[in-house]
């Protein structure tokens, strides 16, 4: 198949090794003192490696290659860990898909004290969650910068409950999250989007994310950004 994948150019590399820290997937490895992609199917296409490289000797292709393999990937950081004296026979929780149920109390009980979780999915960061994940079909998507959970208080009540939720931020990942999120909204039954953003200008780049997603998953659907001012406010335009 054809795809967009990483490049390297062994000329400009300096073999300083942090595009194959930076690489969660472990398709980058060091050899002969130069960075090299060691398996097609490992490199996931969205180049978490690209803003770790200081000489720019990395960079996107279109070209064929071998379609990228979650199970492939989990096996072989499961091979590095068992090599490294390390156990975790379930895989990486963060990784692994869970859709989680909750029960609404009785009419007659009397609420909890205590608020509630209304978190209904895991993992929720956009870079970890599996883009065909059974939760996804006929979800409520919210789309929620990291922050806005601490800055607004009633937000399990206000956002989480009743939702999807994938979080994240473009300033501290420093990747773009539109191809994931448009490959999530094309590929599954998604009923509505809100956007949940703090009022920071860094906080564009997931908005402006979600919006491209929604144009080139060719779908319409209804959708909201709303936003959340420093001092955990809901900001009224």
């Amino acid at each position: 198949m054809k795809r967009r994948i990483i490049e390297i150019d062994e000329n400009k590399c300096n073999g300083c090794g942090a595009c194959a820290d930076a690489c969660h997937e472990g398709a980058i490895a060091m050899v002969n003192g130069k960075a090299q992609l060691m398996r097609d199917d490992y490199c996931d296409g969205l180049g978490d490696c690209l803003p770790a490289c200081p000489t720019g000797a990395i960079t996107f292709v279109e070209r064929e290659a071998a379609a990228y393999d979650e199970k492939a990937v989990m096996e072989n950081k499961q091979r590095k860990m068992r090599e490294q004296g390390m156990t975790l026979p379930c895989g990486c929780p963060g990784s692994h898909s869970r859709h989680i149920l909750r029960e609404e109390p009785p009419a007659a009980e009397a609420p909890s004290p205590a608020p509630a979780s209304r978190l209904s999915q895991w993992p929720v960061q956009i870079k970890l969650v599996p883009v065909n994940a059974p939760y996804f079909d006929g979800a409520r998507l919210l789309i929620a910068a990291d922050c806005t959970a601490y800055a607004y208080a009633a937000f399990h009540e206000r956002f989480i409950r009743g939702h999807i939720t994938l979080v994240g931020c473009p300033k501290l990942d420093s990747i773009d999250y539109s191809e994931k999120l448009t490959a999530i909204i094309r590929e599954n039954n998604i009923k509505s989007v809100t956007v949940v953003r703090m009022e920071v200008p860094c906080c564009g780049g997931l908005e402006a994310a979600a919006k491209t997603a929604l144009r080139e998953s060719g779908k319409f659907i209804p959708w909201q950004v709303v936003t959340v001012t420093v001092d955990g406010r809901l900001k009224e335009d």
